[in-house]
């Protein structure tokens, strides 16, 4: 081989070798760049990931309190619902025993105040009253005159009732009544009754 030859095959080489490790490096550096792409793919993702498990967990505890406050809900109304039924049980069976009032042996005063309160509600010189059978029982010529000595309102009797227990009163031109039976009487407080009646139901007497 000719030195000419000699000196071509090692620049050759020489530029061979260049090349190779111009490759190499291309590779590496293409490696290197994949390597950090794929770590910060994996970052994102991770990042993708836990922001979607936030998400998710945010909404189920979100989920979790709506559900929990309408239990609530619910509960208190199913509470509320079942007081009124007790209440209601116990004013209907009150109801049911008014009529028994008139056996009381203090009834005729009763009588005279539930007469009295009518009379001076309703503000006139003249009344006539209206009671169930039971009460009109009592109402005679002298019962009537004590109470118009105390009150000064002539008291002429009407025709009976026929539903509820005790009186109703009214002018003689019916413009003003009132109604003083023992069931009107009841409805009258049931409102403020009712906290009451419940607290003493539940057992926590005043």
């Amino acid at each position: 081989m000719t030195p000419r030859q000699d000196d071509i095959d090692a620049l050759e080489r020489a530029v061979m070798q260049e090349a190779n490790d111009d490759v190499k490096q291309v590779l590496a550096d293409a490696r290197a760049k994949a390597d950090r792409l794929i770590h910060e793919s994996e970052a994102q993702s991770s990042s993708e990931v836990a922001e979607i498990l936030q998400r998710a967990r945010r909404e189920v505890d979100a989920m979790r309190s709506h559900t929990i406050a309408a239990a609530q809900l619910d509960a208190q109304h199913l509470r509320l619902r079942r007081r009124e039924e007790v209440l209601e049980r116990v004013f209907g069976t009150a109801r049911d025993e008014l009529a028994s009032i008139t056996r009381w042996p203090d009834y005729t005063q009763i009588l005279r105040g539930l007469i009295r309160e009518g009379a001076s509600y309703i503000g006139a010189d003249r009344i006539v009253v209206h009671a169930d059978p039971e009460t009109s029982l009592l109402l005679t010529e002298s019962f009537t005159a004590d109470i118009t000595g105390e009150t000064n309102v002539s008291l002429a009797i009407g025709e009976r009732l026929t539903k509820g227990t005790g009186v109703v009163l009214e002018t003689p031109d019916r413009h003003r009544r009132y109604d003083n039976t023992f069931e009107t009487r009841l409805t009258r407080m049931q409102d403020g009754l009712r906290p009451l009646v419940y607290r003493i139901l539940m057992g926590d007497t005043p």
